[in-house]
């Protein structure tokens, strides 16, 4: 078949240890032959990200705010141990958290629905999307050992050295103290990620904090999306056919548990890291989960919502064989390209990336698949593959599907 062709590029950014292995695997097997591939790429892997002082990370997501589609392979947030091992020159941030701050974005994790893998709360029939919002509260935190007595105090000084000063508490003996901010513009950047979302994905879009404890910073995330909502998204939401509404952290917790799934949950930053590993889990595997950055004024990143399998990728270079699950870095590509092929009017493109992940999912299906499914799966006589002929696998199921 003539390869697809593309008019825009997107953003590439390759990664670390066994995800970057899959990453030429699933582009040689399941992209190039295809798809007349336009990409600016750039290499994240640690090596270079360390040659650069990082600058490669923040040119790769200028470059996404710049093309509007980006695809990103897992990468290493280095620790102590990291900092050895690739003899780096200092313990550089997170990728993501850096692409995220640049592109003011809020993360989406969808897990991806097989049959054969059954979500642990058996009335869950749809996929469950959590919105994460990436900026603030106790990831950007300050704290403080208290040794002993005395007083702790909330300041806020202006640009004119006015203060305002709460008394957080009055210790009779050792504590700890920790303080935590976001800002409206992050707030609102998060608002309006998650209502374009809903629409364009026609879904309804819950959101759940504490207001009733935390009256101001909790109340202040509330008050302004319903300020949005209200003034922007309301008639839009209306004629989707898809409702936003409010409800307590806990509530929602209880809800989800009951519903059926098929909507987006939009949490604050801590009550998303951990919801988000909730429903994964639930559902059954990190590695059978999207995720996409979504920035508000449109820009998308699409990733898998895993690591870099690092136990495998030394299994890898001693020459043993892996089996690793491919599938959710597969669903980063197809997820870019439908988006660079919906914003670019390109058919052809969007219907390979729905040919695509149509193939995968089927090849799970059919009982071909990754040791990781094979030990979860409830399909019986299923056949686990290595790392390599599981893509090769899915290569035959969509050649059958692009040829027929």
């Amino acid at each position: 078949m003539e390869k697809i062709q593309m008019t825009t590029p997107l953003v590439e950014m390759d990664g670390d240890e066994m995800t970057r292995i899959l990453w030429k695997m699933i582009k040689d097997n399941l992209i190039l032959p295809y798809v007349d591939l336009k990409s600016e790429y750039y290499d994240l892997g640690l090596e270079y990200r360390n040659e650069t002082d990082d600058k490669v990370t923040v040119d790769s997501a200028n470059a996404a705010k710049k093309y509007g589609v980006a695809v990103k392979c897992a990468t290493i947030t280095p620790n102590a141990a990291r900092m050895t091992e690739y003899n780096l020159k200092e313990m550089w941030k997170s990728p993501n958290g850096t692409i995220r701050a640049i592109l003011d974005g809020t993360v989406f994790r969808t897990p991806i629905i097989v049959k054969g893998i059954e979500p642990c709360v058996k009335n869950w029939k749809k996929p469950i999307t959590l919105a994460r919002h990436a900026y603030g509260d106790v990831y950007k935190n300050t704290e403080i050992k208290v040794p002993g007595a005395g007083k702790a105090y909330l300041v806020y000084e202006d640009e004119n050295g006015n203060e305002t000063k709460e008394l957080i508490h009055e210790f009779k003996g050792a504590g700890v103290l920790q303080g935590m901010h976001n800002a409206d513009k992050s707030i609102t950047s998060f608002a309006r990620s998650c209502f374009n979302f809903a629409l364009d994905t026609k879904q309804d879009l819950w959101f759940a904090t504490k207001d009733t404890i935390s009256k101001k910073y909790d109340h202040t995330f509330k008050d302004i999306f319903n300020e949005i909502y209200e003034a922007e998204y309301k008639a839009k939401f209306e004629a989707a056919g898809i409702e936003y509404f409010y409800t307590l952290i806990d509530d929602a917790v209880a809800r989800v548990m009951k519903a059926k799934g098929g909507f987006i949950w939009a949490c604050k930053n801590y009550d998303g890291d951990v919801m988000s590993d909730m429903v994964s889990s639930a559902f059954g595997s990190l590695a059978m989960m999207t995720s996409v950055l979504v920035s508000p004024d449109g820009a998308y990143e699409y990733e898998a919502a895993h690591g870099t399998v690092q136990r495998h990728y030394y299994k890898h270079l001693k020459g043993e064989e892996t089996s690793t699950n491919s599938v959710a870095t597969i669903f980063a590509w197809s997820g870019a390209l439908r988006k660079r092929g919906e914003l670019d009017k390109n058919d052809a493109l969007m219907k390979y990336a729905d040919a695509l992940e149509k193939a995968t999912i089927k090849t799970i299906e059919d009982g071909k698949m990754t040791k990781d499914l094979a030990l979860i799966t409830s399909l019986e006589n299923v056949t686990t593959l290595n790392s390599e002929d599981f893509i090769l696998a899915i290569k035959d199921e969509l050649e059958a599907l692009l040829n027929a």
